[in-house]
């Protein structure tokens, strides 16, 4: 008698490269690519452009300064915000648009059971999905950052120095890791929720909470345990702004202001609350980008340590899914 063997089915090694190339090709060809790369590029030129003109205005001062051309992505005059703020604030739309229906909308269109089929482990398609979306979010923010520092060495006739060129890379960094942890959040919502609407919808409302609504929030949770009154000391001041401080701290979006705040100027030396002696009239000295680093550590490592949080528990939701039904 003759064994009869059974023949597993060939699984792909390398599936996820697929998966990665056919969703980041979908990503970068969709109308939701294009359109978020051109609202984030409008604002970011209108940031620049009014940062350009009191630097022009102040250009014999302005000689002066070290890393003048990092001012750019920095300066908030008129009310307008600054260019790294604009990118907080609407950055995280970038990662929700990638992410929200990556589960859900294969779900919705019943190619969910058709994808885990392929001779691919099914870990790969999360991770592919996820690969992508970075992927495109890179390609997004380094053509806005390429957009903006070319239209501002044209504001002011200067171009960015080795130095600047750094300093302007590691906030390119820190931005697509923070973008990401959007992706992840966004990912994982796609996963939990049945339906793309709901997961987008749940996307947007936490983005509303943790962005635009943290500092009201942060105020109102400040005033209550830290009250301030007309005849309130400087200690009680101080307490109250610590503690605004600390409840804004909860946003990601506050930890990316601080961190690239402080790599993109190299003169702040603190990404807390600065008292101003006016006694002291030297001027502040320039940071090393090492030293820079070493003050945004801790807000860079907790961007990134919550990317890879977000990003587990979509992974495990998922493999533990019932998709084949």
């Amino acid at each position: 008698m003759t064994a009869t063997a059974t023949v597993e089915p060939r699984r792909l090694t390398g599936g996820w490269r697929i998966v990665a190339a056919k969703e980041f090709a979908d990503h970068v060809r969709s109308a939701r690519f294009l359109i978020l790369l051109a609202l984030l590029a409008l604002a970011g030129l209108a940031a620049v452009h009014s940062a350009s003109g009191p630097i022009r205005d102040a250009a014999d001062a302005a000689t002066r300064t070290p890393s003048i051309f990092l001012y750019v992505f920095t300066l908030s005059p008129e009310r307008v915000p600054a260019f790294h703020e604009f990118l907080g604030i609407l950055g995280p739309l970038l990662g929700i648009a990638f992410g929200f229906d990556a589960i859900s909308g294969e779900r919705a269109q019943r190619t969910l059971p058709r994808l885990v089929a392929q001779p691919i482990h099914r870990d790969e398609i999360i991770n592919g999905k996820f690969t992508a979306g970075i992927g495109a979010i890179a390609l997004a923010l380094g053509a806005l950052v390429v957009i903006v520092s070319a239209y501002g060495a044209l504001r002011l006739g200067i171009a960015p120095d080795g130095g600047d060129l750094v300093r302007i890379l590691a906030f390119y960094v820190t931005a697509v890791v923070y973008v990401s942890l959007w992706l992840a959040l966004a990912l994982l919502l796609s996963v939990v929720c049945r339906r793309a609407a709901t997961a987008a919808l749940a996307a947007i409302a936490i983005w509303l909470v943790l962005t635009l609504f943290a500092g009201l929030i942060a105020g109102v949770i400040a005033d209550a345990a830290a009250p301030v009154h007309d005849d309130s000391s400087t200690e009680q001041v101080l307490d109250n702004a610590r503690t605004e401080l600390a409840v804004r701290r909860f946003s990601p979006d506050e930890l990316y202001r601080e961190a690239t705040g402080v790599l993109l100027n190299p003169s702040r030396q603190t990404t807390g609350i600065v008292v101003v002696d006016e006694s002291d009239a030297a001027l502040p000295s320039s940071l090393a980008l090492d030293q820079s680093l070493l003050l945004a550590w801790w807000q860079l490592v907790i961007i990134g340590a919550g990317t890879i949080v977000m990003f587990a528990a979509a992974y495990l939701a998922f493999l533990r899914q019932e998709v084949r039904a």
